[in-house]
């Protein structure tokens, strides 16, 4: 490696861990409107290893480095851009690129970052924290005083959806396969807790809702379990998709849905950021509270570049709690 190249993740085929090739490559250059980040960490989602697999909600463009959001410092300025200097600390939404020690996006896919985060925090804020306001807030138009369920309640959403969710105003219901993971949960605010296994899943929480049953579900597992979630709502309930980390196909008869005039919505974050007052909405509603320490992004496992194969296993393999990190500077 030389001042004039980097190293950068590089996937020519699809498939898993195996096809992430580490390579030197240039460094790159800014064009008009772009900025150069010098990555420092970059947040790992179900939906890069998605990506990497071809089973993404968008086709996988070949080839690519993965890497959809991270943060560090803005490296370069390209042609035209305003409101941001060389050295600025930045969290960066920018879809792919991540996984390299430089990355060059649209400015507009910078972020402000509150400077009481470290890196590997504001990396794994962006995602995390603002799917979780739009499944509560835009899409979920939760009010104080319902009751939400958590799924995966001790990864990086589910750590960021209890923590928005009680500074809401709103009950928490904490699920994850674990006691140690719903420790986690429990810590954050969670007012219930069951793990996913539990028999009695949907009586247990209509007990613990007066015999009502929940508000809100965050749906992410998908599968089998789908169901369930619709079983746990109250009447005018709603679930908010957000996932399916089973990777198992849901069944959904709308006429059930009249029985008790219930909603199922779908989340995808990328297509809700296009609408820029959509946006600015939920950065707004975010930063203060990020800043105040109200809220504050979970960081879990840290893994060098070279290491990232592993961590999508163990991402894949359930075996990681709040949101897994890349430093590609070590």
């Amino acid at each position: 490696m030389t001042d004039s190249t980097m190293r950068a993740l590089v996937v020519e085929q699809l498939g898993g861990p195996e096809v992430l090739q580490l390579r030197d490559v240039p460094v790159p250059q800014p064009g008009a409107g772009q900025v150069r980040v010098k990555v420092e960490a970059v947040g790992i989602n179900f939906a890069d290893v998605l990506a990497v697999r071809g089973e993404y909600l968008t086709r996988t463009r070949l080839p690519m480095t993965p890497g959809m959001e991270f943060a560090g410092s803005v490296d370069a300025l390209g042609e035209g851009v305003m409101g941001f200097s060389v050295g600025q600390r930045v969290a960066v939404l920018g879809g792919v690129g991540g996984l390299a020690e430089f990355a060059v996006v649209p400015a507009g896919a910078l972020l402000p970052v509150p400077e009481s985060l470290s890196a590997p925090e504001a990396a794994a804020f962006p995602v995390s924290y603002l799917t979780a306001f739009f499944a509560l807030s835009t899409l979920g138009y939760s009010r104080a005083g319902e009751w939400v369920v958590v799924q995966a309640a001790a990864g990086a959403l589910g750590t960021a959806s209890v923590q928005l969710a009680k500074s809401m105003g709103l009950n928490v219901i904490a699920l994850a396969s674990s006691d140690e993971k719903l420790q986690v949960a429990r810590d954050l605010g969670a007012d219930v807790t069951f793990t996913s296994d539990t028999a009695d899943l949907v009586d247990r929480v209509r007990e613990a809702t007066g015999g009502r049953g929940a508000n809100l579900v965050l749906e992410v597992v998908g599968g089998k379990g789908f169901q369930g979630s619709l079983d746990m709502l109250a009447p005018r309930g709603r679930v908010i998709v957000i996932g399916a980390a089973s990777r198992e196909p849901s069944t959904l008869r709308p006429v059930e849905l009249m029985k008790r005039n219930l909603t199922v919505t779908g989340l995808w974050l990328t297509s809700l950021m296009q609408d820029p007052e959509a946006a600015r909405e939920a950065v707004a509603f975010l930063t203060p509270l990020l800043a105040s320490g109200q809220v504050r992004p979970q960081v879990g496992p840290t893994y060098a570049l070279a290491e990232t194969g592993q961590a999508f296993e163990d991402l894949l393999g359930r075996r990681t709690t709040g949101k897994v990190i890349i430093e590609p500077q070590r």
